[in-house]
């Protein structure tokens, strides 16, 4: 075993994370955990997975489950594509493994919203197996010890990381190791202020030997973020709120929505022109920024208090509701933001 694997285990099992609620659990929960962990941080993913486990405790329950049940226990957990692909790979999992989390890495890299890291992760943690893991904080961890410039980002870059990762891997508790990898690049060798003087393997890191640990991993090179702009409608009447849901593709796929408008006050005559509304008040909301991956939205709110609700409000895509049932749907969170604001007093 690695002097880096060994001295990693040591630290994980005095100063490492501990009781989190999936650790030790079935492979079920090892996979939701890691699903929601993807790009969101543990105390967030916390209470969101004891509710989610809580409401389908099991994959043949997720199966059965809608899409948009499932949408309203991620709504505010952001990155919506993974609640899409956890329901959908529960109902391969149920048709094709009869329910029971698939033990094989093939199969399991093969479900949708799964990579090789996700993968391996699952593999080593709830069932043991000798496999490699590279996700952001392990790439930045591995960056550092072995001081590997260029931005993991490129393809040459990342392959020389997995290469590491494979080579560092101990005989024996992966399970351990891979929890204290995961624990080194949350709680040590963070992206910025990192504790060097906390870390297990110091003394052989380097980045720390060749005094490089601010320039390693090298960022990579930034592009410019684009920027969109869009007008919410918050249409109100007798203190309901229209929501429609959007299609299944997208980032908010399958999710209820406010109506979005692109094109300003000509396409809003149209849109209300086109439902019929009449509006006995308008009210423009202050403006804020929703920042996604990889684009800005730029969102001003437009509260339009309409003079009456239309008849056959309600259909399978377009739905009045309470602004307490609303902020109970699964909605987006801009969305929620804005009904948040219209229950404080």
């Amino acid at each position: 075993m690695s002097n880096f694997a060994s001295s990693l285990i040591i630290w994980q099992r005095v100063h490492g994370r501990h009781g989190l609620p999936w650790q030790g659990a079935e492979p079920y929960r090892v996979w939701l955990s890691e699903i929601m962990l993807q790009q969101t941080q543990v105390a967030t993913v916390i209470p969101y997975y004891l509710r989610f486990v809580a409401a389908f405790p099991t994959i043949t329950a997720l199966a059965s489950a809608r899409e948009e049940q499932v949408l309203e226990h991620w709504s505010g957990l952001g990155y919506y594509a993974r609640g899409r692909n956890l329901h959908r790979a529960a109902q391969i999992i149920a048709t094709l493994h009869d329910g029971e989390f698939p033990r094989q890495y093939e199969q399991i890299l093969d479900l949708p919203g799964i990579g090789r890291s996700t993968a391996a992760a699952i593999c080593a943690q709830a069932f043991h197996e000798r496999r490699a893991i590279l996700d952001g904080n392990v790439k930045r961890v591995l960056a550092r010890y072995c001081g590997i410039k260029g931005s993991p980002a490129v393809k040459a870059v990342e392959t020389l990381l997995w290469q590491q990762a494979e080579a560092l891997l101990p005989g024996s508790d992966v399970a351990v190791y891979t929890q204290a990898l995961m624990d080194m690049g949350a709680t040590l060798c963070t992206r910025s202020r990192p504790k060097c003087d906390s870390c297990p393997v110091q003394n052989d890191c380097t980045a720390l030997q060749t005094g490089r640990v601010a320039e390693l991993p090298t960022p990579r090179q930034r592009k410019t973020v684009p920027e969109r702009s869009a007008t919410f409608l918050l249409a109100m009447s007798d203190g309901d709120i229209f929501l429609e849901k959007r299609g299944p593709a997208g980032i908010w796929g399958g999710m209820w929505c406010l109506p979005q408008l692109d094109e300003g006050d000509e396409e809003l005559a149209e849109y209300l022109q086109y439902k019929g509304w009449k509006i006995d008040e308008k009210i423009a909301l202050p403006a804020f920024t929703h920042t996604f991956t990889h684009f800005k939205l730029h969102i001003t709110p437009l509260l339009l208090n309409l003079a009456h609700k239309p008849l056959q409000a309600q259909q399978a895509e377009h739905v009045w509701l309470n602004v307490n049932e609303a902020l109970q749907a699964a909605i987006p969170t801009p969305v929620r933001q804005l009904l948040s604001s219209l229950t404080r007093p």
